[in-house]
């Protein structure tokens, strides 16, 4: 039996390995269906992880990460988690692909979420490249430069609000004539300066060359285009929750969750199942930044080292 089974392999998933291993669990198993780093190894420039001046690319950020964080004893195995659940002894059953069962006296899931496409044509091919998802991340390379933001919910218009006070002017594209977001951040939206509202108006088509985007063209709803000449836009049309482990066979979620499927957690990472503990984007709040997905793994490993210890031998 498993010590402990860390679902996902991103940040806080190796760093909840590093954390578990070091602390003295000696038979822990991190399962990642790929190699270990997760979704910033798609960014193309990172400047905000303390401690790595300059720019690197998300790649090249986590390129040393899983050497260390298996410095102590934390095994990796390329397998594809498709369950987790509860035995009648309290303990866990890892359910694999293939059928494969694993036990474990605590799970860590750090299986994190996806950002949803908006499903326009440019979309994929200028992913990173111009088309982000992540003001926070990729804002301060068009300091001075106009930028587009699409979306229409509270975290489209706080990162809008973000992107204003970096770049020269923000293009807030949504295909309605209101927003979704709280009347509170819409007010600061209007009240922007540098921030041009584009309502009832969706993206036909973001456009480029190798160096990356040029320009983005949209179409309103009686059929006019028109052509913004911007080499960003920033995607925020929600998230997709990774949640898929947690669903049990009736349909139900192994613990509590909100809404929006995120996992509910205390500031221990503790989930509403003992012995169960979620880290990075799965939770509630989460900042989405590799820094706090990290913190967040090392926090799940401290508490679920206490709790294996309390069931004794």
């Amino acid at each position: 039996m498993l010590d402990l089974a860390i679902i996902g392999g991103g940040p806080a998933g190796l760093t909840a390995g590093l954390y578990s291993t070091r602390g003295g669990l000696e038979n822990v198993v991190m399962f990642e269906k790929g190699m270990p780093g997760g979704q910033i190894t798609q960014s193309s420039e990172i400047e905000n992880y303390p401690g790595i001046p300059g720019e690197v690319t998300g790649m090249e950020l986590m390129e040393s990460w899983p050497a260390q964080c298996m410095k102590f004893g934390l095994k990796h195995e390329m397998k594809e988690v498709t369950r987790v659940s509860l035995n009648d002894d309290k303990t866990f059953k890892v359910s694999l692909a293939g059928g494969e069962e694993v036990k474990a006296k605590s799970v860590i899931v750090c299986t994190g979420s996806t950002p949803k496409r908006a499903g326009f044509e440019g979309e994929d091919e200028f992913f990173g490249k111009g088309v982000s998802t992540c003001a926070t991340c990729d804002g301060f390379f068009y300091k001075d430069k106009e930028v587009a933001v699409l979306g229409g919910g509270d975290t489209a218009l706080e990162e809008a609000l973000y992107l204003s006070k970096i770049c020269s002017k923000v293009y807030l594209i949504h295909r309605r004539d209101s927003f979704r977001a709280s009347p509170a951040i819409v007010k600061r939206v209007m009240e922007s300066d540098n921030i041009e509202l584009v309502l009832n108006s969706s993206i036909k088509k973001v456009y480029g060359n190798a160096m990356g985007v040029e320009g983005v063209l949209m179409v309103d709803k009686e059929g006019n285009e028109r052509d913004l000449k911007v080499p960003g836009i920033f995607i925020f049309v929600g998230m997709n929750v990774n949640n898929s482990v947690l669903k049990q066979s009736d349909g139900s979620y192994l613990c509590d969750v909100n809404d929006w499927g995120e996992v509910i957690v205390d500031l221990s990472m503790k989930t509403s199942i003992p012995g169960l503990f979620a880290a990075g984007d799965i939770r509630i709040e989460a900042p989405k930044q590799v820094v706090c997905a990290a913190g967040d793994g090392a926090t799940a490993a401290i508490k679920a080292i206490s709790y294996v210890d309390s069931l004794g031998e």
